[in-house]
């Protein structure tokens, strides 16, 4: 349980692909108004494969890093196998008992990635 923790504490303070999404033409955001987490996420796409995927927002520990835990999980996958990557999928990643008050955070950028499947179609 340590370990997953530390992961955690290592994805909020150094999250993965956080930066500028000027350059992504498919984005889309959302927000937690129970706490104020926002967070904005873009992906490229080319010949059915995420070829790059980035976040910027801001927020608690566990928005942020799960935030950056599934543009891990999303990077280099197809399509067909990023569709897979759901809440159960984001909950099993981070690996520590989420409480039904906290999933909203840790939740939040699947739900962005659920809105930019539904662009892809």
């Amino acid at each position: 349980m340590d370990l997953y923790r530390e992961e955690i504490l290592d994805h909020y303070k150094h999250p993965r692909n956080f930066g500028d999404l000027t350059d992504f033409e498919l984005k889309d955001s959302d927000r937690n108004s129970s706490c104020g987490d926002s967070l904005e996420m873009g992906v490229k796409i080319k010949n059915g494969k995420i070829t790059d995927v980035k976040f910027t927002g801001i927020g608690c520990a566990i928005s942020l890093a799960s935030a950056s835990m599934l543009t891990e999980m999303l990077m280099g996958k197809t399509l067909v196998q990023a569709d897979k990557i759901n809440d159960q999928a984001m909950l099993k990643c981070l690996g520590i008992p989420i409480s039904i008050t906290r999933q909203k955070c840790a939740l939040l950028g699947v739900a962005i990635w659920q809105k930019l499947k539904l662009k892809l179609k």
